[in-house]
C-alpha cells in the first residue's frame, strides 16, 4: 500500500485506494470523510499517475471547497493548483462564462442577488395586473427556485398546472420573471446550474470536452444535492464512471432547501457496478454517546444500515433532564457550564447548546448575561438585535413616553406608511427649533410649513400610537404586542416574505412575547416601563460576542460539521423537536428528516451529553403542556442518566422509572399532557412528590394574564373556535378557573393546547 496512505485506517485505505468506476463512501459522523477524500486524490496523482487537471472535486460551500484546497496543497508536491476544487455554483459560473452564448446569452452576463429577484417579480406581477398582497415576491421566488432546482423550465410548468388558476398565474409570473432576466442578459444563482445542465445536454462537444477533461470527479456531502446537482455530475461522468461520492443519509436534513435523500439512497442502482465502504469508526465522540445515536436513527426505515463505533472508551453516560419549566432549564443548564468552568473542567469555548429554532435562544442569551458568561450566537442574530424584535421594542418605547426620536424615526414607516424622508426631515428641523421631540412635532404636524398632504398620514400615524397608550393602561406587554402586530399590519408584511423566514420570524416575535408574559408573572404590579427597563438591561450585548473564550449557542442546523466537548440538546419535547410541522404534515420522511437532525444533535458531543426538556413552556404567551420527545424515549435506556426536577429540586430516577414505564403521560403522538397527569421520581427510599398539572398551572402562572375575566364565553364544549397562530380547532373542555377560564382545545394542525379565554382570544366559527 503507498506511504501516502499509511496515516488511514484500513477501511479509509480501501476506500482512499478504490479510484476506477463508481463509489459510495458511506461516512459516519466523525469518521474523517475529508481526510480520506484529499488522501484519494493524492493518490491518484501521486500512485496512479493521473494529471492533476483531469481531477475534479465539488463542495457546497466556499469554506469546504478551501479547506480541500490546503489540505491537497499540503499532501500534493507538484500540481496541486490544476485541480478543479470549487463548489457546484462556482464551477458552472466558470463553465457558463466560457459558453454561454450557445444559449443565446453574451458571455459577460450578470447575476441577480435576491433584492434584483423581488424587484424583477414585482415587475412581472405589475404588468400581468396580479394582486401584490396575494402574489408575494418571497413566496413566488421559492416557487421559482424549486421548480429550477427540479428543471422544470417556465413551458413545463404551466403545461404541468393542470388547470389549476393559482399555478397557471405562477406560471405567467415566472415566464415573465425568465423573460425580464433573458432580456438583462441576467441570471439566478438557480439559472447557474440549470443553464450548464442544458448547454452539456444540447451541445455534444462540450460535455465531451469536459468528459475527457474531469476524468475522476469526487462530490462531498452527496446527501445534500437536489435533481439538477445530481444531472450534472451524472452528465460530466457519463464517459468514464470515475465518480466519488461521499455522504452520510443520516445527515440529510436540508429537504427544505431542495436536497433530494433519494440521490444516496439509489446510488447503486442509478450507477450500476457501484462500490460502497462504509466509514464507521467515529474519531469524535464515546461510545456512549455513540451508542445513542445509534439507537435513535435505528428508527428511521429508508437509510442505508451503519453502525459508528469508537476507540474512545465507553466515556460518561448520556443524560437527560425533564425540567418543570423552560425558565428552570435555561437556569440549570447555564448554571451547570458556568459550574463546571470555575471548578476548571472545561473553558466556555468546549461547550454549546443546541435548540431546534432560533427563537429559543432568547432564556438562554437572558441567563448568560445575567449571569456575565461570555456567548456567541452561531447562525443568527443576537434575539434583542433582530429586527422585528428591534421594531416592536420601538413600538413600545414610543407608546411609552415617545422621547427616544431613534424609536420614532425606525417606525414612523414600518409598515409603509408612505411618509418620506423629506418630511422627516422636516419635522426633525422643526423639533430642534422649537425644542421638542420628534413624536412631538408631528403631533404638531399641520402647523408646520411644508408638510402638505403628508400632515394625514403622520395625524394617521400619531392616533395609532395614541390608542396604543390607551390600551397599555389596560393590557399586560404581551397583549399589547399583540395589539400591535395586528392593528399596524405588521403580521400581514410578514407574510409577504419567504415562508421559512416569515416563520423564524414569527417565531421570534412569539418568544418575544413570552418574555413580556413571564416578566408579568413574575413582578406585581408591573407596568409598560419597568418591562422595558428589564429588556434594556438583558439586551445589553454589545460585547458578549468579543470574548475569545465563549459558550456557544446555535440551532441544530447550524450546528452540523462542527463538534464540542460538551454539547446540551434543549427543548426536547413533542411538537418543539419533532416540530409541530412535520407531525402534522402527513409525510411520514418528514419526521425522519427531523430524527436526522436529532442524530446530527448527538454526534456534535465529544465526551459530554445532555439532552433536557420541559413540561411547561410558554408558546405565543400562553403557557404549553408538552410530551417528551419520542427521540429521547429511542435512547438507550439502559444506559441513560435521568433526572427529574420537581419544586424540592432534581431526582435522579429510581429503577421502577423508565421511558417505557413513562410512555403513557410522558411519550406519544400528543402535543400537550392532558389535565392531572403525574409522575413520581425517587432516589433511594425517597420519593418525589406528585405533580398537578392544573395546580402548577393555576398557582405559578395565573397572575401572567392580566385580562378581566371575561363574563360568559360565546363558545362551549364541542364547537368550532379559531386561534390567530395555531388555526381552527374543536373545544374540548370549558374550566372556570379563579382567574379566568381555561379552555382546552383540540387544533386541527397544532395539537391539543390549554389556553386562558381572556389571552386567547378565540373565535366561535
Amino acid at each position: 500500500m503507498s506511504d501516502i496512505l499509511q496515516s488511514l485506517n484500513p477501511v479509509q485505505k480501501e476506500a482512499a485506494s478504490c479510484t476506477e468506476g463508481p463509489l459510495l463512501i458511506l461516512a459516519g459522523a466523525g469518521s474523517g470523510k475529508t481526510r480520506v477524500l484529499t488522501h484519494r486524490i493524492a493518490y491518484l496523482i501521486e500512485e496512479k499517475g493521473v494529471n492533476p487537471w483531469n481531477i475534479m472535486a465539488i463542495t457546497f460551500t466556499n469554506k469546504a471547497a478551501q479547506e480541500m484546497r490546503d489540505r491537497v496543497d499540503r499532501l500534493v508536491e507538484f500540481g496541486a493548483e490544476s485541480i478543479w476544487v470549487a463548489t457546484f455554483h462556482s464551477s458552472c459560473v466558470r463553465i457558463l462564462r466560457r459558453y454561454i452564448d450557445r444559449l443565446g446569452y453574451d458571455n459577460h452576463f450578470t447575476i441577480y442577488d435576491t433584492d434584483d429577484q423581488k424587484s424583477v417579480i414585482r415587475k412581472a406581477v405589475k404588468e400581468l395586473d396580479l394582486d401584490p398582497k396575494q402574489y408575494r415576491e418571497g413566496p413566488l421566488l421559492g416557487v421559482i427556485s424549486a421548480a429550477k432546482n427540479e428543471m422544470i423550465e417556465p413551458q413545463d410548468f404551466e403545461t404541468q398546472a393542470g388547470g389549476d388558476f393559482r399555478i397557471c398565474q405562477e406560471a405567467k409570473i415566472y415566464k415573465a420573471y425568465q423573460k425580464t432576466l433573458i432580456d438583462n442578459n441576467a441570471v439566478d444563482f438557480d439559472d447557474l446550474l440549470l443553464l450548464t445542465v442544458r448547454l452539456l445536454r444540447e451541445n455534444r462537444d462540450i460535455l465531451e470536452a469536459y468528459q475527457e477533461r474531469l476524468r475522476y470527479i469526487m462530490v462531498d456531502e452527496y446527501q445534500d444535492t437536489n435533481s439538477v446537482q445530481f444531472e450534472l455530475i451524472r452528465l460530466l461522468s457519463g464517459k468514464y464512471h470515475n465518480l466519488c461520492v461521499v455522504g452520510d443519509d443520516d445527515q440529510s436534513i436540508y429537504k427544505f432547501r431542495g436536497a433530494d435523500i433519494t440521490n444516496i439512497l439509489s446510488f447503486e442502482e442509478t450507477f450500476p457496478g457501484a462500490k460502497v465502504v462504509k466509514l464507521e469508526q467515529n474519531y469524535r465522540s464515546t461510545n456512549n454517546i455513540l451508542e445513542a445515536a445509534n439507537s435513535v436513527i435505528a428508527n428511521n426505515a429508508h437509510r442505508k444500515e451503519k453502525h459508528l463505533w469508537s476507540e474512545n472508551g465507553e466515556g460518561k453516560e448520556v443524560s437527560f433532564i425533564h425540567y418543570e419549566t423552560a425558565y428552570g432549564e435555561a437556569e440549570d443548564v447555564i448554571d451547570k457550564i458556568q459550574t463546571s468552568v470555575h471548578m476548571g473542567k472545561y473553558q466556555y469555548q468546549d461547550c454549546a447548546i443546541l435548540y431546534r429554532t432560533n427563537a429559543q435562544s432568547r432564556a438562554f442569551e437572558e441567563k448568560c448575561i445575567k449571569k456575565s458568561v461570555p456567548y456567541r450566537l452561531v447562525g443568527g442574530v443576537n434575539f434583542y438585535q433582530r429586527q422585528e424584535i428591534k421594531d416592536i421594542l420601538a413600538y413600545l418605547k414610543t407608546i411609552d413616553s415617545g422621547r427616544d426620536d431613534l424609536s420614532v424615526t425606525r417606525i414612523v414607516n414600518v409598515p409603509k406608511r408612505g411618509i418620506g424622508q423629506v418630511t422627516l426631515n422636516k419635522l426633525a428641523v422643526y423639533a430642534s427649533e422649537h425644542g421638542m421631540r420628534l413624536f412631538q412635532a408631528m403631533e404638531q404636524a399641520e402647523q408646520i410649513p411644508g408638510i402638505g398632504k403628508a400632515a394625514d398620514k403622520i395625524k394617521g400615524f400619531v392616533n395609532q400610537i395614541m390608542v396604543f397608550r390607551a390600551l397599555a393602561k389596560e393590557l399586560d406587554a404581551a397583549e399589547l404586542i399583540e395589539s400591535i402586530l395586528e392593528q399596524t399590519g405588521y403580521l400581514e408584511e410578514l407574510e409577504k416574505l419567504e415562508e421559512d423566514k416569515a416563520q423564524a420570524k414569527q417565531e421570534n416575535l412569539d418568544e418575544f412575547q413570552n418574555k413580556a408574559a413571564d416578566y408579568y408573572a413574575n413582578h406585581d404590579e408591573a407596568a409598560l416601563t419597568d418591562f422595558l427597563e428589564e429588556v434594556a438591561l438583558v439586551a445589553d450585548i454589545d460585547n458578549m460576542d468579543s470574548e475569545a473564550d465563549s459558550l456557544t449557542l446555535m440551532t441544530l442546523h447550524s450546528a452540523k460539521g462542527l463538534e464540542f466537548p460538551v454539547v446540551y440538546m434543549t427543548g426536547m419535547e413533542e411538537g418543539l423537536f419533532p416540530s409541530y410541522m412535520s407531525m402534522n404534515s402527513g409525510d411520514p420522511g418528514d419526521i425522519e428528516e427531523e430524527r436526522r437532525l436529532c442524530y446530527v444533535g448527538i454526534t456534535r458531543a465529544m465526551q459530554q451529553l445532555t439532552l433536557t426538556a420541559a413540561k411547561q413552556r410558554m408558546v405565543h404567551g400562553n403557557i404549553q403542556y408538552s410530551a417528551i420527545s419520542r427521540f429521547v424515549k429511542e435512547l438507550p435506556q439502559e444506559k441513560l442518566d435521568w433526572k427529574e426536577e420537581t419544586f424540592g429540586g432534581l431526582f435522579k430516577k429510581g429503577p421502577s422509572m423508565t421511558a417505557n414505564s413513562l410512555s403513557g403521560s410522558l411519550f406519544g403522538g400528543s402535543s400537550s399532557m392532558s389535565s392531572g397527569s403525574s409522575f413520581s421520581a425517587s432516589q433511594g427510599s425517597q420519593t418525589a412528590k406528585k405533580t398537578n398539572y392544573d395546580n402548577v398551572f393555576d398557582l405559578k402562572y395565573a397572575k401572567a394574564f392580566s385580562s378581566p375575566k371575561p363574563d360568559s364565553l360565546d363558545y362551549k364544549e364541542g364547537d368550532r373556535v379559531s386561534h390567530i397562530k395555531f388555526g381552527k380547532g374543536t373545544v374540548l373542555a370549558v374550566e372556570d378557573m379563579k382567574k379566568d377560564y381555561q379552555v382546552t382545545v383540540e387544533f386541527d394542525t397544532a395539537g391539543v393546547k390549554k389556553l386562558f379565554a381572556g389571552f386567547a382570544k378565540l373565535k366561535k366559527i
